[in-house]
């Protein structure tokens, strides 16, 4: 019997798990409540004034998610900046990001059996930022087309541009609308992934959100990001 040793690397602080599960939570109410707004559901009741379900009630918990993830999102930037094992983004101004980045596709496109192991994945980071900025045209265009109800107020002001910008509310309505079935799909991919990650790679990608540690049995090959010797 072949004995693995294994080492505990604490990477995920509290405040970067909390506000990651309130996101996710906020993203399944934001596209559902989404969904149910583009194509309002047929409500069965015996007086439909009376239902919990109906489309004024269904855009005010669309409104109020929108609110909370935008808020976690912001708090969720600094975390970047206070805690180092929340930096999240690839550093693609470094050499080796492009050397442990093809490591990681070659062994995704089955051409080498493993690659090393690292406490962030670089091609996770490059999905990462990528979902960022989807996250953030989501945010203005949804504030855009929200505030244009009072174009001339405070919101109107401060999001108002970006219908400028697009060339009109339904435009807006459209970029808002592909790109929330982005996210949808980033997020799909991205659960397979870390499962993937979990059980046949021993990664402990999954429950490191829950304990905010990765335990590895090999020396990753970014552990220097923790300590500071790795730049």
């Amino acid at each position: 019997m072949k004995q693995v040793v294994r080492r505990e690397y604490y990477l995920f602080s509290p405040w970067l798990r909390i506000f990651h599960w309130i996101m996710v939570v906020a993203i399944c109410v934001l596209f559902t409540t989404g969904l149910m707004i583009t194509s309002p559901w047929i409500i069965h009741s015996s007086e439909p004034t009376f239902s919990g379900m109906t489309l004024d009630n269904i855009r005010n918990i669309h409104f109020l998610a929108a609110y909370l993830f935008s808020a976690a999102f912001i708090l969720r930037i600094y975390g970047f900046i206070t805690n180092p094992g929340d930096r999240l983004f690839p550093h693609v101004w470094k050499g080796y990001f492009y050397s442990n980045t093809i490591d990681v596709a070659l062994h995704y496109m089955f051409l080498r059996s493993e690659h090393a192991s690292y406490l962030r994945n670089p091609i996770a980071r490059c999905s990462y930022a990528f979902l960022y900025v989807l996250v953030f045209i989501e945010i203005l265009t949804g504030f855009g087309i929200y505030y244009m109800t009072d174009p001339t107020g405070i919101g109107g002001t401060l999001f108002g541009w970006v219908i400028t910008v697009l060339g009109g509310e339904m435009m807006a309505h459209l970029v808002h609308h592909y790109v929330a079935w982005a996210i949808i799909l980033f997020a799909i991919g991205h659960l397979y992934m870390v499962i993937r990650a979990e059980f046949m790679e021993g990664e402990s990608e999954v429950s490191s959100m829950f304990s905010g540690s990765k335990i590895l049995a090999h020396e990753p090959r970014d552990a220097g990001h923790l300590d500071g010797t790795l730049k």
